[in-house]
């Protein structure tokens, strides 16, 4: 038992000590490549085999749950037809201990045709993967965890911490957020729904109350009392957005005795209202409508005519779920 668990906490030993390893080889062409996809406008696609094919899975999961597009591309699918994910505007960082990966190292010159600069974190920075690279990472440690010096231990904690590093690096570069990582991480009913663009949920322009500029105060009140839906949206002739009115409006107008019937909607309606556009997510009108403390939001297209109606009722699932997550 004894032996065992001195056997265990040597592997910890080892592994922090290689951590250190190599951290003390870091120099400005870990911060070059930092600079290098920050400033790149394409996706980073991440390439490896074996154990490091799996360390690659993981960075590239991190690199997309902190902000940096990023795909994970496996070398032998790669050959075989996978090469055509690959875009100018990419930076593609190929994984290998030894840097000798010949699945890996095949498909390099292509990776160049194709126009992306190229990345390597390798514990060879003799070999032909980091000659082949604009910019090295030094990940090679001393030895293995391993008792039999074998096994990818060390080697894989050293690679799995850089690209930590490089994660972590790139959210400060970003200035990524707290609320920007809940963006990415959406859960259960909510986080479906906060998935998809406003025009998957919104109630679409039949469902939309409307009325024109010109309209009495009285035809905007019928209608929002048809619809329903805590608001009416008044339009230019081309249903332009020009203005709405809300039940909130209607009762403070009430409270201040200012209701005429008989005037124009334009005279109370609200002036450059708040909207979403279609196309845009759906995690986007519920900050603004948490931030703003509305319920409802129109819906626009380019033009900013009217194209629908998006109420909270429709993101949160009818009281399902409750503002910031209760």
């Amino acid at each position: 038992m004894e032996n065992t668990l001195e056997n265990i906490k040597n592997v910890f030993s080892e592994e922090a000590k290689a951590l250190l390893f190599v951290r003390d080889k870091v120099d400005s062409s870990f911060a070059k490549a930092v600079d290098l996809i920050y400033s790149s406008k394409g996706k980073v696609v991440v390439s490896g085999i074996g154990k490091s094919g799996l360390i690659g899975r993981k960075i590239s999961a991190t690199l997309n749950s902190t902000g940096t597009y990023s795909i994970f591309l496996h070398p032998v699918e790669a050959m075989h037809g996978d090469l055509g994910i690959l875009k100018k505007d990419d930076v593609f960082i190929g994984l290998s201990n030894s840097g000798e990966t010949s699945e890996l190292n095949i498909i390099l010159s292509s990776v160049k045709k194709a126009g992306c600069p190229i990345i390597s974190f390798t514990g060879n920075t003799n070999s032909t993967l980091a000659k082949e690279s604009d910019f090295v990472i030094d990940t090679g440690v001393e030895k293995e965890a391993c008792p039999l010096n074998l096994a990818p231990t060390s080697s894989t904690t050293a690679l799995l911490c850089a690209g930590d590093a490089l994660a972590s690096a790139l959210i400060l570069k970003k200035g990524f957020k707290k609320e920007d990582f809940k963006r990415f991480h959406p859960g259960g009913l909510l986080g479906k729904r906060l998935s998809m663009k406003v025009e998957e949920i919104m109630n679409f322009i039949e469902k939309t109350p409307l009325v024109n500029m010109d309209s009495s105060l009285a035809s905007a009140l019928d209608v929002l009392d048809q619809k329903n839906l805590g608001a009416v949206f008044i339009t230019e002739e081309n249903k332009t957005l020009s203005g709405v009115l809300t039940d909130g409006d209607i009762r403070r107008f009430i409270v201040d005795e200012k209701i005429d019937l008989k005037k124009s909607v334009k005279e109370y309606m609200t002036i450059n209202p708040l909207f979403a556009v279609i196309g845009s997510p759906v995690y986007d009108s519920l900050n603004l409508m948490e931030a703003k403390q509305i319920t409802v939001l129109p819906v626009v297209d380019a033009d900013k005519k009217v194209a629908g109606i998006l109420h909270l009722h429709d993101i949160l699932g009818k009281g399902e779920l409750k503002f910031s997550g209760q």
